[in-house]
């Protein structure tokens, strides 16, 4: 079983990842787009479905591997002073009660959505000579399945929360800058950011007492 969650892991992982690219794409895209426009003066009608592809799939395609790093907003202010038992509990009812039907809705829905626009090889109609957007409506489903996949890790992980009373650990992936782990790494203690903070909160209180 652990093998199996291991691998939904890294393969959402892996995903998000892969259209995390999506981002540099859309940069220079956009700048390309904006050099065309202003400076060459040929503007390309298909650019905006091109830019709404581009988003959209990498929102789309980030939202398991999002939910896997636990990157999701919650609502919820208090939910972090709970216990581990409590949070996992409200997850499980909260993943039966209203995730997985979206979930499921929105891959059931986004297969025949997809399929109905492969059939008639559907082009935007925003601009006269739409480019296909047949292959970014396959994203939905896609999208949709590996949200399912990465529930089932999720789910898995609130049963045994619930049973050992703290969270298992995960798979560990390159993150955000970790603060702690940068002090580490320039020898920054954090006794030494409190003495700065004093020593600059005192030289602002100087130049305001010396100001007439």
């Amino acid at each position: 079983m652990q093998n199996i969650l291991v691998l939904i892991d890294r393969f959402n992982t892996w995903i998000g990842q892969l259209f995390g690219w999506l981002v540099l794409a859309l940069t220079l895209f956009v700048s390309y787009e904006v050099f065309s426009r202003y400076v060459l003066s040929q503007p390309h009608a298909w650019s905006f479905d091109v830019m709404n592809m581009l988003y959209g799939g990498l929102f789309m395609m980030a939202g398991a591997y999002t939910l896997s790093k636990n990157g999701h907003v919650r609502g919820d202010v208090l939910y972090g002073f709970f216990p581990p038992r409590l949070q996992a509990g409200l997850d499980l009812t909260l993943y039966f009660l209203f995730f997985l039907p979206g979930v499921i809705a929105m891959f059931w829905a986004g297969y025949y959505y997809a399929a109905e626009s492969w059939a008639i090889q559907e082009h935007s109609n925003i601009t006269a000579d739409g480019p296909p957007i047949y292959p970014f409506k396959a994203v939905i489903p896609l999208a949709g399945f590996c949200l399912l996949l990465q529930s089932f890790v999720e789910i898995v992980h609130c049963v045994r929360c619930l049973k050992l009373g703290y969270w298992p650990s995960r798979d560990k992936d390159v993150e955000e800058v970790d603060v702690d782990k940068l002090m580490d790494m320039v020898d920054v203690k954090s006794d030494d950011i409190k003495k700065l903070d004093v020593y600059v909160t005192e030289q602002e209180g100087n130049k305001k007492g010396d100001q007439p």
